[in-house]
């Protein structure tokens, strides 16, 4: 029997191009097609998506009455067989440009809670995704609020958590490159991504 390839969504949400998250993401996305993933890469930056008016009028169907690019990004986030989310730390919490992606997922916790439907359109179901960060900061509580969040995120998308890979005291375009491990961790992260699931573990 012949299956397709499993669909791999990176999000770059780092105002900052190829900053130190967008490395990170390059690398997991690396690791993740040498296991056989088909990957696309996704820059909030580059997109325009609008704050959630809370208009409710996704409560009738599950469409978001804003017609931006978060419509058709809604579509990818829903046909995904997994997601990487990457996102710098501000103010102890993800990017305004990642927030404001989370939040217009209003629509789909709608379809997920209220109309009682599917989010994943994949045939599988089985969906995992994972989280990279990086912060200026050292503090042991530094990631939490932004776990928490992107946490609560993947549970409506019906996306198992499959972990983070966090780097905190890098603040400094390309300060992850000097990082000992950094790139080859993010590298075997994507790779672990596609073997665990595909293993069934």
């Amino acid at each position: 029997m012949v299956t397709s390839s499993p669909y791999l969504l990176g999000i770059a949400g780092s105002p900052r191009r190829n900053g130190n998250t967008d490395l990170l993401l390059q690398q997991a996305l690396q690791g993740a097609a040498a296991k056989g993933a088909q990957t696309k890469t996704v820059c909030l930056s580059e997109l325009s998506i609008s704050p959630c008016r809370h208009c409710d009028q996704c409560l009738t169907e599950g469409k978001c009455a804003i017609e931006d690019d978060m419509q058709w990004l809604s579509g990818e986030l829903r046909r995904s067989d997994f997601i990487i989310l990457a996102s710098p730390i501000f103010f102890m919490g993800v990017t305004a440009q990642t927030k404001a992606m989370i939040d217009r997922c209003q629509a789909l916790w709608v379809i997920k809670y209220v109309l009682k439907l599917p989010v994943a359109l994949n045939h599988s179901g089985k969906r995992k995704g994972l989280f990279i960060s990086v912060g200026s900061g050292t503090s042991s509580n530094l990631f939490q609020p932004a776990i928490a969040t992107v946490r609560s995120w993947f549970a409506t998308l019906d996306v198992a958590y499959g972990g983070e890979l966090l780097f905190s005291g890098i603040d400094k375009k390309g300060d992850i490159v000097n990082h000992p491990t950094a790139l080859k961790e993010a590298f075997l992260a994507g790779q672990s991504l596609i073997e665990r699931s595909s293993s069934g573990r």
